[in-house]
């Protein structure tokens, strides 16, 4: 189990200062939009699809990285890791399997696509229920393996946030690193490339190009390119925005 430390040898006040106001902007940016996704599809019946669904949990995976870069950026302004070997192991965790959930919800929603567009077929509720069920118990499943002693997580360099450890040089945290890649970022980089080739075979357009600080930047990402490029979810968090005005109309 990790234990609290300080801060390293060669990072000074100004370094944990800098990381730790990215982290805060990360996190506040990425909370703010996946929260507006989220209360959109809460409030706007329209939006309750099976579709986007598979958008909603992508919204709440991203804002579980964004929490998780919350208590980063806290720990960080701190100066330290405030919270314990326990509150390192949970923080590990959490940031894991959210991070899980937002690449395997990003090759979910990349499939709802192709499904919808090639196959002229609705996605129905009884698949996106249970696919998304699925990408959320691999997720926990795969992030709690560390936790019984396949792979670890540890401190960041920085010591005010935890992660998998990637540093090991032994055979147990080599063997999960290898296995866990290929299931959670080679088979849905496969699917999501996959999908949007067949799609840009259809329609003869697109192009797709698939440390701590960018990863985190991922949820805002998302939100920008999921939720907020959809025309449907844009006029739902208009109408929550301006409810008088959607009633008039």
């Amino acid at each position: 189990m990790a234990a609290p430390r300080a801060l390293p040898a060669g990072f000074g006040e100004l370094e944990v200062l800098a990381v730790g106001t990215v982290l805060l902007m990360e996190a506040l940016s990425g909370l703010s939009l996946n929260g507006l996704t989220i209360f959109s599809f809460c409030k706007t019946p329209d939006l309750r699809t099976p579709s986007n669904l598979l958008v909603l949990s992508l919204a709440l995976a991203d804002s579980g990285i964004s929490l998780n870069a919350l208590v980063a950026a806290v720990s960080s302004l701190l100066r330290r890791w405030p919270y314990g070997s326990e509150g390192c192991q949970a923080h590990g965790f959490q940031g894991f399997a959210t991070a899980l959930a937002s690449i395997c919800g990003s090759a979910a929603i990349a499939w709802g696509r192709y499904h919808h567009y090639c196959t002229r077929r609705q996605l129905a509720w009884n698949t996106a229920i249970p696919l998304v069920m699925f990408v959320w118990l691999s997720s926990a499943f795969w992030a709690s393996l560390p936790l019984m002693g396949w792979g670890h997580y540890d401190y960041e360099p920085l010591g005010t946030c935890c992660t998998l450890d990637y540093s090991r040089r032994d055979r147990n945290i080599i063997s999960f690193l290898f296995i866990m890649a290929f299931f959670n970022f080679v088979v849905p980089l496969f699917i999501t490339l996959t999908s949007y080739q067949l799609m840009e075979h259809k329609f003869s357009r697109g192009h797709l190009q698939v440390p701590a600080l960018i990863a985190k930047t991922m949820p805002t990402i998302n939100a920008i390119n999921y939720a907020l490029h959809s025309e449907m979810v844009c006029r739902g968090i208009w109408q929550c925005l301006s409810p008088q005005k959607s009633k008039q109309n």
